[in-house]
């Protein structure tokens, strides 16, 4: 796949990332925290206090240290499949069908809470020496040794289990008493204790030693990579297999296919496997139709999954609950909720009553279109059928309005989960830390993150990934690095969720060589790249406008690695609006309106935002009636954009309208949403507006950023306020909010425009002094207005002597500023 996939070859020769990824000999698959020599950036205060704090509170040495000999290298989500038993027996005592007399005995002896260990070897002997030999006594004594260790396994005695194998394996007959079933049922017992490794050793000595490897032998060490998420292990034990000519079984098949699903293996490949099992003559289950849909959800192979269904009805297969539910999930992945509700009514015609599962899926697939009265009106349904709704069906729906921008809706879901009793689980912390980094607030995150032990959760790879996330999308390499170290100090493996999140995070950061390098790792990694990771790495190609090598990593996913979903087109639209690629932008919005490009919420909600960040008025207002059309449900994301181009054009009645539309629907106005109309009165008559809206920004709780102190300056600079702009820029000092070089250039114009030069220059050495370095719009303000003001003098004496008041100012720069002296005329 490395040398397959091109895109490191598209990269034009970004620059050097800060060191993140060490080689690690030891386990090449683990990317490391930065190396000691080249520590990782100190975490703000917030952050290092808050994981001191945890360290301290650490008890158990034995869990949380990763130095430990006995701490795992990754800590898995335990996940239960409904209706999955995982006893064989379901409660009842294990069954010793096959055993003689005397190997009962013996097991009973072995399971005795009372049993002397030192006996071990003795009790062993008494199997293995019996009184009299013979044909049948050798098949007797290998049913034996086959029901004990099963039992021994039945009752998690691994090491008594293993013991006995080892002493069978000492004896000249070893090959008669050590059938394939023998083999396979110690292998997969090793596998379900955690200790693979040792499973694939013991299998390679059999092997070494002369001993009958068997296809179930190697499909229990499959299952057991499988099973511990080592799935290229699992790959290339399948794969060994079939070189060796071993004929894998419809087990074996059913097992590979489902680790290609997990890989996130290209369709074609998976397709590849399956076409082999036929051809060699294995005829796939309902298991094997059931893991083939289940492979689709990743990819939003929507198509696929349907075809598959089809071909499982075609072969006679009756589709069970199970079945549905796959499909029904694949839409719901897929963003297409109405053909997921068309998959529940089929179900019901056939017989088949939906369960809570069904509706979670619905309701989350919904939800996840921002169709949110339609997911609350199936909660009601699940009512009306006497199910109730469960920590998943709220987790989904306060997920749903959270991202929306409906906090009072998410909190009124999340209020009514408490009153009924639900215990919250590891997926609601998740989306209540989400919800709150979103908002920028950082404190409430990390108290939700704490609280996650007091209620008996333990943080899983998800809540990392989302504590990335949140810190990448605000711009906070500093945090993004410090999570992840602490991240990997807790135990957890970068996975490829975790990466995709992290080439997100950094690219968000603006560190795009730092997303790139993370890229590569995970290739190097041998960690196969899905569909979110095109997605990922478009996303940070789309953000430095590198259309041209957006396009070739789109087509490079039509040539057959995945199939390009609405978010791939959303990268791309974003794209060319930083590319400032119009013509092309426009070419893909008429192939969207035609349908040649599916119509996607999604894919329209990008227009809106492309063509406003664009300031295409036209073709704003275009998408935007598209996307209400059709029935969609706009997000505060969306909205925001829509006041944004009318504010800049002092729309003010329209901007109003937009406002009052998010008033009555619910919508929560954010930062960005205030920040917004603060600059729409900025630049009107109505200036003083500007601070009536950050006063009730901060009445409602909202911490003002940056930009909502330097719009009000600007509102009060523009029409000679310079008292009034000198007060709020005190307030944004007193709160903590550092001025930039924007804050200061607003002061420097404003003043140089009023010939006032000796305010204008005191307001650069204040800067220099403040450690911000003034900008070419800082010295241009002053060059310019000094020769409007046909002050030439001022302005040559200004620039020659510029270094007395900017030391670190360069020749260049100076050069620079005589020549744009020049082109004034006097």
């Amino acid at each position: 796949m490395a040398e397959k996939l091109s895109l490191p070859l598209l990269l034009p020769h970004p620059p050097l990332p800060k060191p993140f990824f060490q080689d690690n000999h030891q386990n090449r698959h683990q990317p490391t925290v930065p190396p000691q020599s080249q520590p990782s950036p100190p975490l703000t205060p917030l952050l290092q206090d808050f994981f001191t704090q945890q360290n301290a509170n650490t008890t158990s040495p034995q869990t949380r240290n990763p130095q430990s000999p006995n701490y795992p290298s990754t800590i898995p989500r335990t996940r239960r499949r409904i209706g999955k038993h995982r006893d064989t027996n379901k409660g009842k005592p294990w069954s010793h069908h096959r055993l003689s007399p005397q190997g009962e005995h013996i097991l009973q002896s072995l399971i005795h809470p009372e049993f002397d260990a030192s006996k071990i070897q003795e009790t062993f002997l008494e199997l293995l020496n019996p009184q009299e030999e013979s044909e049948n006594c050798t098949k007797s004594l290998s049913l034996d040794i086959l029901g004990i260790i099963k039992g021994l396994g039945y009752y998690k005695k691994c090491d008594m289990a293993l013991s006995l194998f080892e002493l069978v394996k000492t004896r000249d007959d070893s090959e008669l008493l050590l059938s394939g079933s023998v083999i396979a049922v110690i292998i997969s017992m090793l596998g379900r204790d955690g200790r693979v490794s040792a499973a694939a050793s013991l299998l390679h000595n059999l092997n070494k030693d002369g001993f009958g490897v068997d296809v179930y032998a190697y499909t229990s060490l499959i299952t057991a990579y499988a099973s511990n998420g080592r799935y290229r292990d699992a790959v290339t034990v399948f794969k060994e297999m079939e070189e060796e000519g071993c004929k894998p079984t419809l087990i074996t098949y059913n097992v590979i296919l489902n680790v290609y699903g997990k890989m996130g293996m290209p369709w074609s490949k998976i397709m590849a496997v399956f076409d082999g099992m036929k051809n060699s003559g294995v005829a796939p289950d309902a298991y094997t139709y059931n893991t083939l849909m289940s492979c689709c959800r990743r990819g939003s192979l929507y198509e696929e999954a349907k075809e598959i269904f089809e071909e499982m009805k075609l072969a006679g297969f009756v589709p069970d609950k199970v079945t549905y539910n796959t499909l029904l999930d694949v839409y719901g992945k897929s963003r297409r909720p109405k053909e997921a509700m068309e998959v529940l009514r089929e179900m019901e015609v056939n017989g088949l009553s939906p369960s809570i599962v069904t509706y979670n899926s619905l309701i989350s697939a919904y939800a996840r279109d921002g169709l949110l009265d339609e997911a609350m009106e199936l909660k009601n349904q699940m009512a009306e059928k006497g199910m109730k709704a469960d920590v998943f069906t709220y987790t989904t729906l306060f997920s749903g309005f959270e991202k929306a921008g409906k906090d009072e809706s998410a909190m009124r879901v999340f209020d009514e989960m408490r009153n009924a009793s639900c215990s919250l689980n590891i997926c609601t912390f998740n989306a209540l830390i989400k919800m709150h980094g979103n908002r920028g607030r950082f404190t409430e995150m990390m108290k939700v993150f704490e609280e996650i032990k007091s209620c008996g959760c333990v943080p899983d790879i998800v809540t990392w990934n989302t504590l990335l996330a949140v810190f990448g999308q605000n711009g906070m390499d500093t945090e993004v690095s410090g999570v992840f170290k602490e991240m990997k100090r807790s135990g957890f493996v970068a996975e490829r969720d975790t990466f995709n999140t992290l080439i997100s995070a950094y690219s968000r950061c603006g560190s795009f060589g730092q997303a790139m390098a993370v890229y590569r790792s995970m290739l190097e990694a041998g960690v196969t790249p899905d569909l979110s990771t095109y997605n990922a790495v478009l996303a940070a190609l789309a953000r430095g406008g590198l259309w041209e090598q957006s396009e070739k990593v789109l087509a490079e996913m039509k040539d057959g690695w995945c199939k390009p979903n609405e978010l791939t087109y959303c990268s791309l639209l974003h794209a060319y609006a930083n590319g400032k690629e119009i013509e092309r932008m426009r070419a893909l919005a008429d192939e969207i309106y035609s349908g040649a490009v599916e119509p996607h919420v999604a894919i329209l909600k990008s227009l809106v935002l492309v063509n406003s960040k664009c300031d295409l008025l036209v073709e704003t207002e275009r998408a935007f009636l598209e996307l209400r059309r059709k029935g969609f449900s706009p997000d505060i994301t969306t909205l925001n954009a829509m006041v944004s181009i009318y504010g800049r054009r002092q729309m003010i009645i329209k901007a109003s309208e937009i406002m009052k539309f998010m008033n009555e629907s619910g919508f929560t106005p954010s930062l960005t949403t205030y920040n917004t109309l603060m600059y729409m009165y900025s630049r009107s008559e109505n200036f003083e507006r500007s601070e009536e809206i950050l006063r009730n920004l901060l009445a409602k709780g909202i911490k003002p950023d940056v930009i909502s102190y330097n719009t009000v300056i600007f509102a009060y600079c523009r029409n000679g306020r310079m008292r009034e702009a000198s007060r709020v820029l005190k307030e944004m000092s007193d709160s903590g909010v550092s001025a930039d070089a924007i804050t200061y250039n607003t002061f420097v114009a404003s003043y140089a425009a009023d010939a006032m030069f000796v305010e204008a220059i005191d307001v650069v050495r204040y800067m220099i002094k403040s450690g911000c370095k003034p900008n070419e719009s800082t010295y241009n303000s002053i060059v310019d207005w000094y020769c409007k003001h046909n002050r030439w003098d001022d302005a040559v004496m200004f620039v020659k002597t510029l270094r007395e008041l900017d030391p670190r100012i360069s020749k260049d720069e100076q050069q620079r500023l005589s020549e744009r002296l020049t082109k004034h005329d006097r």
